[in-house]
């Protein structure tokens, strides 16, 4: 049975006149533009954004298979993410529900939002309980937050899990699928015609390599994306953005997600036939997850050798742990090396 979205909306929001162009309101063929006090002279960025971004999101449907009226694209993942708290959750009132450990603004946007955030801690090899987030919640949950693949522990949840807790429980479920195209699984995008209450978050900045550009994005229920771009602020993707990114999406992607699971493998193994590492975890992302006999200590190695990773040490679930990026060949193989050398310096 499909879920009246209406229902779970802030009342505030519902109530919402959105903002409005003179270009949204004329119905004709557009002409002269003097109803923005733009400036008249042309030099590529004088005029104002569509709002709309109704060319891009064209683009994108074609690539994602999703119609234009189902897509909302943010300044950045976390845009869609701030959006969701603002359009379904009463602050001080209504809560969400998240899992642990996982990508860190989930609970920023809930403290900028002034909304309680019940975190659930992940099982046993970072598993999935549907049991215990649906005891999480109560009448003022609003939302649940999953992340598949996980950031940081890099495993994908089961499709059937993330499915019945969409059908169980009564509000909105957010799927964020950052890492998606490094995945075997199949996004979950086809769901939201059946299920409207699911939104998929995807973006730019990983596999697209866009990360500079901040582009994300929410696949979702028409109605969802309706009311995320009537409290967006309108202007909220540049001229420049939509243009460099129009001309990124038709190079494609498919090379260089290949060579990121290949070096992801190369670097696993590598890491799996070092002494000091306990554990390296499996990994749907970009990323390997590895726990080291002393993380701090390799660490403070790698910064000093100028290699930057992250240190998630202090993070429940993940203590012992850093987040290692795949890398370009040459940069995993410095990267390798480094960490051998560490080891050696600790055997004599």
């Amino acid at each position: 049975m499909k879920k009246d979205i209406n229902s779970l909306v802030r009342s505030c929001i519902a109530a919402l006149t959105p903002y409005s162009t003179a270009r949204d309101e004329y119905k004709g063929e557009l002409g002269i533009f003097l109803d923005a006090n733009e400036s008249p002279y042309e030099n590529g960025y004088n005029r104002y954004p569509d709002p709309h971004q109704k060319a891009l999101k064209a683009q994108i449907a074609a690539i994602k298979g999703v119609a234009a009226e189902n897509i909302f694209i943010g300044n950045g993942s976390d845009e869609a993410i701030d959006l969701v708290f603002r359009v379904f959750c009463e602050p001080r009132v209504d809560n969400v529900v998240a899992i642990a450990p996982s990508y860190g603004m989930y609970k920023v946007a809930a403290a900028i939002n002034d909304v309680e955030i019940r975190e659930v801690q992940l099982g046993e090899e970072f598993s999935l309980s549907v049991e215990a987030i649906l005891a999480a919640t109560d009448e003022n949950t609003k939302v649940v937050f999953l992340c598949s693949p996980n950031n940081p522990t890099g495993n994908s949840f089961p499709r059937e899990d993330m499915l019945r807790l969409a059908d169980e429980f009564e509000g909105m479920v957010v799927v964020d699928e950052a890492y998606i195209d490094f995945a075997e699984a199949a996004s979950l995008k086809s769901e939201i015609a059946q299920r409207p209450n699911v939104i998929v978050l995807q973006t730019m900045s990983k596999a697209w390599a866009m990360a500079g550009l901040r582009v994300g994005l929410a696949l979702a229920d028409k109605r969802v994306v309706e009311l995320m771009s009537q409290v967006k602020y309108p202007y909220n993707i540049n001229v420049a953005t939509m243009s460099i990114v129009s001309g990124l999406l038709a190079k494609g992607i498919d090379t260089e997600v290949v060579e990121i699971k290949a070096q992801r493998a190369v670097l696993a193994e590598a890491l799996k036939g070092m002494k000091m590492v306990q554990r390296v975890y499996p990994s749907d992302a970009n990323f390997v997850l590895a726990r080291f006999d002393d993380a701090d200590a390799v660490y403070d190695f790698l910064i000093a050798d100028g290699i930057i990773v992250r240190n998630r040490n202090r993070v429940k679930g993940c203590e012992g742990c850093l987040r290692l990026t795949v890398g370009l060949p040459e940069e995993n193989e410095k990267l390798i090396k480094s960490l051998k050398r560490y080891e050696e310096s600790t055997i004599r």
